[in-house]
């Protein structure tokens, strides 16, 4: 038993001493890695250098909103920035065999890039995770970003409708000849392994655009609406109502409910041409063919009230209420005889 105990108890004080080894060797490789390190200078040799080469990745994690009145895309991503820092070089064996460390962001020198085409004034990421360090002064930085970002919808096909909306990034500050942006392991679309599906659209295509005299790398995301929500909410119903606006006809004239089965669904009608209007954006260039539709529809049902209430005028007509014009009485009576 006492052997044992010694045995554990030996066991224990080894792990405590490769621990503290192990904590003090990656303490003394900071302390190396940032004497006289300054975050806020580029990291090149000389002014002469070649620009850092930052390689920029995108996975779509969630598409959260699509904003058509507002004409905004919310979207949760992980965008992956990989550069190289030539003062974060070190060799493993004088430090424990210590291969990859992990640093704050602000105590390292950052590529400043940001979303360009921001629609709420956020160009940077949501929460500023640590930077890995390789040896080799390899830098990875995947921050996670909750983006609102300004998107061209086209609604004109609603609700049936695709569409194209761009994540554009680039340096804020720095130019194509001091930070080049270029893809990351030839990654030249949207990651989607993580992506979360969503219950109104579904992801077409996400192909990537490096525009490489702007030093600037763009996404372009093409969703496409999933219909079925609207077509039992919203089409359905007006298609049934352009029916039953004919079925007017078929009421006979002594019944009174002709004219308020006709005002019914004109009102309702507008009730839906109000939620249209709701949803989507007001703008001029384009008129969606469901407000197209909704309207003449509306169009329709106004002639059938008005040829319903002749209907009903000439039905109703008798010699007490009304005297047979001097035409008439001259076409169909004096003529004929």
């Amino acid at each position: 038993g006492s052997l044992k105990t010694l045995r554990n108890s030996y066991f224990l004080i080894l792990v405590l001493i490769t621990l503290v080894l192990c904590s003090f060797d990656e303490d003394q490789l900071v302390a190396d890695l940032f004497n006289g390190y300054n975050s806020l200078i580029r990291p090149v040799p000389n002014a002469s250098s070649p620009p850092i080469e930052v390689a920029f990745s995108l996975a779509l994690v969630l598409l959260i909103n699509i904003d058509e009145k507002n004409q905004i895309m919310h979207t949760n991503v992980w965008p992956t920035m990989r550069w190289k820092d030539y003062q974060m070089r070190w060799d493993p064996r004088f430090y424990g065999n210590i291969e990859t460390i992990r640093v704050p962001p602000d105590k390292v020198w950052l590529p400043d890039i940001v979303l360009f085409n921001n629609a709420d004034g956020n160009y940077l990421v949501s929460f500023y995770s640590n930077v890995v360090v390789e040896h080799t002064g390899e830098m990875l930085w995947v921050p996670p970003a909750v983006y609102k970002s300004s998107c061209i919808i086209d609604v004109e096909y609603f609700p049936f409708d695709e569409q194209v909306c761009a994540l554009t990034f680039g340096s804020w500050t720095f130019k194509k000849e001091e930070v080049q942006i270029s893809y990351l392991m030839g990654k030249k679309q949207v990651e989607l392994n993580d992506y979360s599906f969503s219950g109104i659209w579904d992801v077409m295509e996400v192909p990537g655009l490096l525009i490489e005299h702007r030093s600037k790398i763009s996404y372009q995301i093409r969703i496409r609406r999933k219909t079925l929500f609207y077509t039992v909410i919203l089409i359905l119903p007006t298609v049934l109502m352009a029916f039953l606006s004919m079925m007017v006809f078929y009421l006979p004239c002594e019944a009174s409910e002709k004219i308020t089965l006709a005002i019914s669904i004109l009102l309702a009608l507008v009730v839906f041409l109000l939620l249209v209007s709701k949803i989507l954006p007001p703008t001029s260039s384009t008129i969606p063919l469901m407000a197209k539709y909704l309207l003449m529809t509306f169009v329709m049902n106004m002639i059938t009230i008005m040829v319903t209430v002749v209907i009903i005028n000439v039905y109703f007509r008798g010699p007490a209420t009304h005297t047979m014009p001097q035409w008439v009485r001259t076409l169909f009576l004096k003529v004929t005889i």
